[in-house]
């Protein structure tokens, strides 16, 4: 059944605090299934239309399977608009043995979209949580990033879903996110500056409150020698 991708920026509650994401963005997949979308003929054609946009010929051998090939690797870039990020981190466990520290996945890649000019960007994200009671599999929060890095995305954007999910779903203590990522978008084309690192960061409960324990986060994953 043909879909709809429902807006990436929905308008927030309004009781909604001040940067508070609303849940609609990290609590289910990203698409309606109740309205059409245009098809693959149709996508391949647009794409047909900006190979002729930049002076192609798209009758040529080496093109003509071009439209094909693209719409096959959008399916793939993008498929984090057709997956749940709450089901992802829905299963918990409990032999915890009381641990009562944080959890911290660091160097977890990633490649993304710019949604400004629709080029990759990519790098690392370092999350951490710290648990109440119980935990979830450590590959879930590599599979959490991935979710909603194959969506057209900001950095900023993407940092704030991954800590509001995590946030929202285990109830944790508090969250840290750190993300850092080289911008095609910058390095490639604009002032092509290749090599330099953009940084964002999220914190919440305890590690918003207490100045301690994100310096505790951050030199664990700064890590020796690096």
């Amino acid at each position: 059944m043909d879909a709809l991708i429902k807006p990436i920026r929905p308008n927030k509650p309004a009781d909604a605090k001040p940067g508070e994401l609303d849940p609609s963005e990290f609590m289910a997949a990203a698409v309606r299934a109740d309205q059409p979308r245009p098809s693959r003929a149709e996508a391949e054609d647009a794409v047909k239309t900006l190979l002729a946009y930049i002076g192609e010929n798209t009758h040529r051998e080496g093109l003509l399977d071009t439209p094909r090939r693209v719409v096959e690797a959008y399916d793939e870039l993008y498929q984090g608009y057709h997956q749940c990020p709450a089901e992802v981190l829905n299963r918990t466990f409990g032999e915890t043995a009381g641990y009562d520290d944080f959890v911290l996945v660091r160097d977890i890649e990633f490649t993304s979209q710019c949604e400004h000019h629709m080029m990759p960007f990519y790098g690392k994200a370092h999350i951490a949580y710290t648990p109440v009671e119980r935990v979830v599999g450590l590959s879930k929060l590599a599979r959490l990033t991935d979710i909603f890095a194959r969506r057209l995305q900001t950095q900023e954007h993407l940092t704030a879903q991954v800590a509001a999910a995590i946030d929202e779903v285990l109830k944790p203590r508090g969250v840290a996110v750190l993300i850092e990522a080289e911008h095609t978008c910058m390095s490639v084309r604009g002032v092509a500056k290749h090599g330099a690192s953009t940084f964002t960061s999220r914190f919440t409960g305890m590690f918003r409150d207490n100045p301690a324990e994100q310096q505790r986060f951050l030199s664990l994953v700064r890590g020796p020698n690096r």
